[in-house]
């Protein structure tokens, strides 16, 4: 089996073998090349040591603990500008359960690929030879989509409590089942993820709601115990069912409202968001006598607060804490077209940002479909979004005029008075037909002709011009309702 592998890399390698050094790809890339993906990053091993890498390669940086020498390449591509070269190494001692307390370089790659996490990521490729070190079956595993640690499962996850989440993060972006041991040992060794940071713990969980399969990933993670790890605020939703118009109890909703945002491929805010935006519902659920099912009043305003409370905890940027907890917090706006009007529209858009509008309107349809229901855009909440859209665009207007009355009548000497108002009108007919016209000085010789005329047919001109406006204004809201299919 043979693989077209960059130029960049070959060079990289080629140099180290014509320096006298072995060399082989490893971990990540040379997975990635047998399941068919393009690798994000290129890594090269090698039996040579920090210093001898850099003397064969004098443009690169040496900045870690554990021998990994940065190469510049001079390509354009961010995925191949820097190659990552690290000695053969063995490691000794885990006592944080995060990193080892001894690194050693070594001249084994056998002892190298012994220390790895997964047999997936064990695997060694020399590519100029076209053969393949893989002492501990990888290629098989990849075959079988399966994942498996190198090894005894226990004693990786002990070493490294953090590869708990990434094995749970690797079968979401993989689509690969877990090894039956490996899955016991995980759920054994779940305590151990308390040791880790809540940064470490969030780049993972950020990978994770970033891959196609959020919900299957995070549904694993509960079952083997980690969840709770991530934010304990989500496992209380397990086993709270809602009212009629749910078919999962909280959890699932959850989960299910998440996944469609990965479908849709839509960004992490909204995916963050669609996880968190029912959190609490657990601690707002009433029963209701009068209705005979539950309620949750409220439930988005304390659902604020205790994700900006989780994402905190997680230590995300101010800017995603921000507006992650205002999605939450408003994400029960009301959207019947029949009984709200403009300004209740544009009163929504004030609260949660024009910015942040359309994310507000996807995290509904995440929700929508995490009910249960098959239609995500039933009529009524297209003709909401048309809405959204008339609110957003500036309406036609005397006021997209490059002049306005106050220039005109300190430029030209008009008192305020009908005059005025035609005048403006007849400018506006004549840029709606004709918008290059819209600037300063074309307006101020227009301005002038229109003034020489009479009250009677400047008048005649400015209700022209108003006439020309309303039709104007009635094209674009209808070309609104084509586009949102509510014509």
């Amino acid at each position: 089996m043979t693989f077209e592998i960059p130029t960049e890399v070959t060079l990289v390698s080629g140099k180290l073998r014509a320096a006298g050094y072995e060399a082989y790809l490893v971990g990540g890339c040379v997975r990635d090349l047998f399941i068919g993906k393009t690798p994000k990053d290129w890594d090269i091993t090698t039996n040579a040591t920090p210093e001898q890498i850099q003397a064969v390669f004098p443009d690169s940086f040496y900045e870690n603990d554990f021998g990994t020498v940065g190469v510049k390449t001079g390509s354009e591509s961010p995925t191949l500008s820097i190659i990552e070269v690290t000695p053969y190494r063995t490691e000794s001692g885990y006592s944080d359960k995060r990193r080892p307390d001894a690194v050693a370089f070594g001249n084994s790659l056998d002892e190298d690929l012994a220390r790895r996490d997964f047999t997936i990521n064990a695997i060694a490729y020399d590519e100029d030879k076209g053969h393949f070190v893989d002492p501990y079956k990888g290629q098989e595993d990849v075959k079988a989509r399966v994942l498996r640690t190198v090894g005894v499962p226990a004693e990786r996850f002990e070493e490294d409590a953090l590869r708990l989440l990434r094995a749970i993060r690797l079968v979401a972006e993989l689509d690969f089942a877990l090894d039956a041991e490996t899955a016991a040992a995980m759920k054994e060794k779940a305590v151990n993820l308390a040791h880790i940071s809540r940064e470490r713990i969030r780049d993972e969980f950020v990978k994770i709601l970033n891959s196609s399969q959020p919900m299957m990933a995070l549904g694993l993670a509960q079952q083997l115990d980690m969840l709770q790890y991530i934010s304990p605020e989500l496992p209380r939703g397990i086993g709270i069912d809602q009212n009629q118009a749910h078919s999962y109890d909280v959890f699932g909703h959850l989960m299910h409202s998440v996944q469609h945002a990965a479908d849709k491929e839509w960004d992490f805010d909204i995916r963050l968001a669609s996880l968190f935006h029912d959190v609490s519902k657990p601690e707002t659920r009433r029963w209701s006598d009068e209705k005979k099912d539950w309620t949750f009043h409220g439930h988005e305003v304390v659902g604020a607060r205790v994700t900006k409370k989780a994402l905190e905890d997680l230590k995300f940027s101010r800017e995603t804490i921000d507006k992650v907890t205002k999605l939450v917090r408003w994400h029960m706006f009301f959207s019947d077209p029949d009984q709200i009007t403009l300004s209740a529209v544009r009163r929504m858009i004030r609260n949660v940002g024009e910015e942040n509008i359309w994310d507000l309107l996807n995290l509904r349809i995440c929700d929508r479909i995490g009910t249960g229901r098959p239609k995500e855009q039933p009529f009524r909440f297209r003709k909401y979004k048309a809405m959204v859209e008339e609110a957003l665009r500036d309406p036609i207007s005397v006021g997209m005029l490059k002049v306005d009355g106050t220039y005109i009548m300190k430029t030209f000497h008009v008192e305020p008075g009908p005059r005025l108002g035609w005048t403006l009108n007849a400018l506006l007919e004549e840029v709606l037909e004709d918008p290059s016209l819209n600037t300063e000085e074309i307006l101020s010789e227009k301005v002038q002709n229109l003034l020489k005329l009479s009250d009677s047919e400047l008048k005649a001109l400015g209700d022209a011009g108003k006439q020309k406006r309303d039709e104007k204004e009635e094209e674009e809201l209808r070309k609104i309702n084509e586009r949102n299919h509510v014509a």
